[in-house]
Order: C-alpha cells, then structure tokens, then sequence
C-alpha cells in the first residue's frame, strides 16, 4: 500500500505553521512557518492608519490564506509527498479569534467600504476592549440564575465570542448589520478549504457558551442582556456545530490548485490551537493534563466527570478527546511576558554581553539564573502582566514584583517571573483537584519545554509533579494532524477516533522533569507567600484596577 501521510496547519498568534506527518510512525517530516506580514495591529490599522483604542487586539485575514499558499507547498517539497499521499488536513487556531463576514463568507475588512472600520477586522484572542460587555455577562447571568455560566468557573471572558459580537453592535452597529455571521477564524479557515461553514463544538462548548445536550443560552438570556441581541445564536452565530473528529468537508478544486494538493481531500472540523496539543502529546485519558507553553499558558485536564472547577475557562463533553469532558484553564502570559523583559526591560550590558557569546538575551539571562539557588534572590512576583485567566479571571489585574532593592540583578528578575508562572500554575493544579478533578500525569508542549530546561524544572519542583515533555517540536500543527487522519476515516487510510490515532501517531521525549526535594521544600514555602499576594491584590485589593483606570482617564 502506498505510503499516507496528513497535514497539520496551526495558526498561532504570530504565524502560521505547517507539518506534514506519517500517518503510520507519527512525527514530523517536514515543518515550515510563514509569519503574518501585518502582525498584531494593537496601534493603528493598517492603510489609513486609524487609531485603536485600548486593550485591542486585531489581525487581518490576508495573513492566514498566505499561510495556506506558501505553507503547505513548502512543506510537501521539503517532505518529497506527493499530493495524491495526503489523504487528509487538519486546522487548529487560537481562540477566540473572530471575525465577521457576509453571505459568500468574504471578511468584511477586505471590502472598501469598511476597511477603515476596526471592528470590520479579525479580533485576535486577546483583543480585551470587550471587557465591559463581559462584565455585564457576568452580571447579569448570576443575577438571573443562569446555571451554564458553572462551566466557566462562574465568569465569562472579554476574549470570548458573545462578548466581541456585543462590542460590535455597541461601538459599530452598522458592521453589526453588514455581518451575516460572526466566525471563528479557524472555522473560517475550514469553508476557504471545503466551501461550507460548519462551527467546531471546541471552539463553540468553550468560547460562546454552547452545550452538547443544551445548546446555546436561551433568547431569554440574550434579550435581557439587549434586546438586540434576542435572535444572535439563529442567525449571526447559526451554522452547524460538528464534533471534533469530524469531516467538515474535503478540499475545493480552488484550494486544491492554491496549496498544490489534491481536491477530495478529507478536511476535518477545526479545534483550538492548545487544545490540539492533548492529542499532539498523546494524552486521552482521564486524569491527564497537558500544559501548552508558549505565549501563553492553557492547562488542559481530560476527566471522566463534569463538575464545577474554580476559575475554570470552560469544560466541553467531547471538547478534546470524544467520551471524555475537557477541561480548559490558562495564565495569558508566560513567554509573553519573558519576551517583554527580555525586549523591554534588561539593560544594555546584558544584550552586548549575550551579542558577544553569541547567544539570545533568553539564553543568557537563563544560564545565569540557574546558578541561582531557589529563593537566593529574594524576590517574588505576581504573574498577571496581561491579566489573569485563572482562577481568578480579571484582565483588569496586572503584574507586580516585590523585593526588589538596588543590588537586585537582571538574571534575579528573570528566575523571579518563571518561578511565577509555575506558581500560578500549581494554584491552577490546586483548585482542579479542590474541585474532584485529578491530575495524575502532566505533559508539557510547545515552544518554551522544548528551549528553557531550566523553566521545566522549576515546573517540576513548584508543582512537586514529574513532567514529560512532547517529542515534536510543534505539537499542536501535529495534533491538528492526527485530526484530519480521523477526517480521512479508516475506508481512506487514516483512524476511526482521536484517541486510537494520538497513541498511533504522538510521541514523548524519553527525558522527563522531576521535582527534586530538597528545592521543593523551599518552593513550598515561596508558594505560600505568593498565595498570600495572590489573594490581597487579586481578591479584595483595588490598585491594580485603580492605576489601570488612571491610566485610561490620562489618555483619553
């Protein structure tokens, strides 16, 4: 029999990545990336250079189909596949990114006579100027009673779907109108592929309040927020929603020709892009966490049972692997918020010194933080630099360090904030296990596992857990992989479920993080500390909130 391979394409937050992979041994055959040419825009959009407000976060669409042309012939030159091998695509995207787009399903910003109109635009994930419309969600479901709001620890988020859609009908009413649908990008990905929209249960159970035997929150609910928004899920979020898995679709004669692959080929319904990793690492059963590391951090948990989990981002019955309830937690900054230290904020000496060996400013600062004993700096930070998901999910808290004196050293400020992010993290491990769900065995993928062994084992004497660390390097385009090979089916050569194509095809380095005793004991004692600054600043304290609104009123 001929050899079958699948491709992966995952759209992250800065570019898009595409892996080819043996359907039979799993891995990578080839990989290439495409970074998007317009970014992040977070200033001014891009040709008439309009000014955006705060807390906004927009991508343009273009950028996503250059990924598809230049992306996935690459991948099958470098691979030597031939297009007739492939016998199926899968998607992953980061969630919740938005856009809205009218009957043909054509974005509304590549039309005329809205490119000047932000809210025309992709609204990436951590676009955050929805907040207020989240904040009357919240409001407004605890005040009504509402029970769905349970399955995202009690609070929604200004990333999510119903919030961005509000905030549009608010501030661009006419875009609102002019919108048949409001779409998730990887969704949006899948019809450029297949020619039909058809909406994943992930990206619908966890980011727009869908429910398998529910569905979504009643017009009730919707009217009472605003009356105009009492017909949102029959028409601006209509569509059919598929589980994961799933054949959306196969590939158009038209995307065919532009990827260089074959048409009738099995596409599946798109998934998150961490939620792709659970099967990229080779998880499916419960009891299992997988930490996707990269800009940001998402906790993903497979379990037998549903219940109410503190903070929680959402749990989806079928929501990462079919028969088991997925949960989703996440801190919004970790490499992010490295980058920004590394970028912003180290002096001068340490980037020509780093320039000087050769090295990054990461590497660098890493290799001396590691001759750092735990707790030698004296310092101890909160890490909400772009607010906080979980447990406490308010994007309005921010980041804050503490013993901090003028012999405080660069590598010292470093150590500080890794350590930082595994402490939220294991107060994250802590409420799951506080709530009936347990963690038992921990994968880690992503970028960050893969280049900082020092970050790893601080995980593991924070968490006091074993890690094991995923063996492909892009772990979520691999996962997205396995998808489209349970698109393809088994009559086409590929699996009949996720579950029995992740064992066939995901891989871990044999190297595993264990905690060492002796370090966690003093961790132990740190973690206490950043419990009791977690609570005062996070719970009950208002100056984070009080300098951010300062700040707004100073640049209005």
């Amino acid at each position: 029999m001929e050899k079958r391979y699948v491709i992966g394409i995952d759209f992250g937050t800065e570019s898009g990545r595409v892996v080819i992979a043996d359907v039979e041994l799993g891995g990578e055959l080839a990989i290439h990336s495409t970074p998007y040419r317009h970014g992040t825009i977070v200033e001014r959009l891009p040709g008439s250079g309009k000014a955006l407000g705060h807390d906004w976060a927009l991508q343009h669409p273009d950028d996503y189909l250059e990924v598809l042309r230049s992306s996935v012939p690459e991948v099958l030159r470098i691979s030597g596949v031939s297009p007739s091998q492939v016998i199926g695509i899968g998607v992953d995207f980061t969630s919740c990114t938005i856009l809205p787009v009218d009957v043909e399903g054509q974005p509304l910003c590549v039309q005329t006579r809205y490119s000047d109109d932000p809210h025309a635009y992709v609204k990436l994930w951590k676009h955050h100027a929805a907040q207020k419309e989240a904040d009357r969600i919240n409001e407004w479901a605890k005040a009504s009673g509402e029970t769905f709001m349970e399955r995202y620890g009690g609070k929604s988020s200004s990333e999510w779907m119903v919030a961005k859609v509000w905030q549009v009908l608010n501030e661009a009413p006419d875009i609102y109108r002019a919108a048949h649908r409001f779409v998730e990008a990887g969704d949006w990905i899948v019809q450029q592929l297949t020619g039909k929209l058809v909406r994943s249960n992930c990206s619908a159970g966890y980011k727009a309040f869908w429910h398998k035997q529910d569905g979504y929150p009643s017009s009730h609910f919707f009217k009472q927020l605003d009356e105009r928004l009492v017909d949102l899920t029959e028409t601006k979020l209509a569509g059919d929603i598929l589980p994961l898995g799933t054949r959306a679709g196969e590939l158009t004669v038209e995307a065919a020709e532009m990827m260089g692959l074959c048409s009738g080929t099995a596409v599946a319904v798109a998934i998150i892009d961490a939620h792709a990793g659970v099967p990229g690492s080779g998880a499916v059963r419960s009891g299992q966490m997988v930490m996707a590391m990269g800009t940001s951090l998402c906790h993903l948990v497979l379990s037998h049972k549903e219940v109410t989990v503190e903070g929680v981002s959402g749990v989806v019955e079928d929501g990462m692997i079919t028969g088991l309830y997925g949960y989703e937690a996440g801190q919004p900054a970790v490499g992010d918020l490295f980058g920004w230290y590394c970028e912003q904020a180290v002096p001068s000496y340490v980037q020509e010194s780093a320039s000087q060996v050769g090295i990054s400013v990461h590497s660098w600062l890493e290799r001396r933080a590691a001759e750092l004993r735990q707790g030698q700096h004296g310092l101890l930070a909160l890490d909400w630099w772009n607010g906080n998901r979980s447990v406490l999910e308010d994007t309005d808290l921010s980041g804050l360090i503490i013993g901090l004196t003028l012999a405080t050293k660069p590598a010292e400020i470093y150590r500080a904030l890794l350590e930082s992010t595994a402490f939220g993290t294991r107060k994250i491990m802590e409420a799951f296990e506080e709530a009936g769900v347990q963690v038992e065995e921990i994968f880690a993928c992503g970028g960050l596992p893969q280049r900082n062994r020092l970050f790893m084992q601080i995980y593991a004497d924070v968490t006091g857990r074993e890690i094991k660390i995923a063996a492909t390097t892009e772990t979520s385009a691999l996962g997205a992989a396995i998808h489209g090979a349970v698109a393809a089916g088994p009559e086409r050569g590929g699996y009949p479920d996720l579950a029995t194509a992740a064992v066939r095809m995901a891989r871990v380095r044999e190297e595993i993080f264990r905690p060492i005793p002796e370090h966690k004991a003093v961790y132990d004692d740190l973690y206490r500390q950043y419990i009791r600054l977690h609570d005062v600043f996070g719970r009950g304290g208002l100056v984070m909130k009080e300098l951010k609104r300062i700040k707004q009123k100073q640049n209005e």
